[in-house]
């Protein structure tokens, strides 16, 4: 009677533990050095087992961004409860920025490369790249409902702006050896809540001495 759920756990344990070891591959030897076969091995299975759960690389990358926007999903609807934004983005920054293994990093480095020449792999960062966004619009359309932020302010650009400064970090996770985590991430949040406050325009204007 109990035999169909126990099953379904045990494929879900499987699914995990291949993307688990997927993502070993793609940060050890790249993306396209990894074969299905070193992901197999990685993952103490056979090559044909492997392809019962996934047909391709493509398919495990899939796999693993179905699995971030998930996290990504839950996480930024607990931020959008948050009476105090501010507080909210410096606990997703300390999150996915600095407690995240480095590892991670590297992994999104893969992909936004991979993104440049496959097709589906676009697809799939796209993918990842709204559920963000669209996380980081409740956030602010919160925080603008409660009167934290300005009624103008432009959250398209305001969005725009985090997207471009947080990707900036993740990629100096990845590659930069002296990379200083709190101290970039309390920068960042200094500059983010005068832009969300209003007090720094998010559009360039001359002053009439530099014209």
């Amino acid at each position: 009677m109990n035999e169909q759920p126990r099953l379904h756990d045990l494929h879900a344990e499987r699914r995990a533990q291949i993307l688990n070891a997927a993502q070993v591959c793609f940060v050890r030897s790249g993306f396209h050095r990894t074969t299905m076969q070193d992901v197999a091995k990685e993952a103490g299975m056979s090559p044909g087992n492997l392809y019962r759960y996934f047909e391709s690389k493509d398919a495990i990358v899939a796999g693993l961004a179905r699995a971030d926007q998930e996290r990504i999903a839950e996480d930024f609807a607990a931020a959008a409860s948050n009476p105090d934004f501010l507080p909210a983005f410096a606990e997703l920054g300390r999150k996915y920025l600095i407690d995240e293994p480095r590892d991670t990093a590297v992994m999104a480095l893969e992909i936004w490369a991979e993104s440049t020449r496959n097709e589906v792999i676009a697809g799939v960062l796209h993918g990842i790249v709204e559920e963000v966004r669209n996380g980081m619009v409740s956030v602010l359309e919160a925080a603008r409902g409660r009167g934290s932020i300005p009624a103008d302010l432009d959250i398209d650009r305001a969005v725009r702006f985090l997207l471009a400064v947080s990707d900036g970090m993740m990629k100096r996770r990845a590659v930069a050896p002296n990379f200083a985590g709190e101290s970039e991430l309390e920068t960042m949040l200094a500059v983010l809540g005068a832009v969300l406050r209003g007090r720094v325009p998010l559009t360039f204007e001359e002053s009439e001495t530099e014209r």
